[in-house]
């Protein structure tokens, strides 16, 4: 990617919704390098689509929380089911297969803490292989606006500075 592909990059995920031309006039290129760009980006798997950021307050899904679970007996399929599982419930806004104590890690968002103590009482610690449930607040939460690549390593592995 160069530094082109990084600009368009950027500028999507502030926006995805604007026109090609404005991206193209953004970015400093010709409207037709802009989108061949764009679709280069896209067959190569880096822009994986396009979404709608939404506000959860407004949503009132204001309490967020990330939960951590311990599965047994543990095992791929035990493991893959619970993640699916826990995907596919409306709360969960993000779900992580994890290393440690815990084997999944899963962000919800929901309407209040009782609702949240419900949801991990009555949804979460009485499925027989969830052993171990634990539940913390998030206080706050800041979405990154952009993902981009990292600095480069140098030849021992390390990496270099931020510029």
């Amino acid at each position: 990617m160069d530094a082109v592909d990084q600009a368009i990059l950027r500028r999507l995920q502030r926006d995805g919704r604007q026109t090609n031309r404005e991206l193209a006039d953004a970015v400093g290129v010709a409207p037709s390098t802009a989108l061949e760009r764009t679709r280069a980006l896209r067959s190569r798997g880096v822009i994986t689509g396009v979404h709608a950021a939404v506000d959860l307050e407004r949503l009132g899904r204001g309490v967020q929380a990330l939960i951590s679970i311990r599965i047994r007996p543990q095992s791929r399929e035990a493991i893959e089911s619970a993640r699916d599982g826990m995907a596919a419930m409306p709360e969960a806004i993000g779900v992580f297969v994890v290393t440690g104590n815990e084997d999944l890690l899963v962000h919800v968002a929901v309407p209040s803490t009782a609702y949240l103590r419900d949801f991990v009482l009555d949804r979460l610690a009485r499925r027989k292989e969830f052993v171990d449930v634990r539940t913390t607040v998030v206080y706050d939460y800041v979405q990154p606006v952009e993902q981009s690549e990292v600095p480069a390593a140098d030849e021992r592995g390390r990496r270099t500075p931020y510029a």
